[in-house]
């Protein structure tokens, strides 16, 4: 049985240890981050939400994630 590595990324500032080859939108779907309501950065680029299930999370990965409020 082979072991799954582990790997370190950056999650909004703060270090976060996943599965190698884990792919961005499990990465969200394990925060419950709902994609209507934010926007994605990776290694400082915006990602397209249509493509997040093609990003695997590399070692190092820094990914910001802003919610958007609403107000007045």
């Amino acid at each position: 049985m082979k072991k799954i590595k582990k790997i370190k990324i950056k999650l909004n500032g703060k270090t976060k240890t996943i599965n190698e080859y884990s792919k961005l939108s499990e990465l969200l779907k394990e925060h419950k981050i709902p994609l209507n309501k934010v926007a994605i950065e990776l290694n400082e680029e915006i990602i397209d939400k249509k493509k997040i299930n093609k990003f695997k999370l590399k070692k190092n990965d820094k990914i910001e994630i802003v919610h958007f409020i609403g107000g007045g």
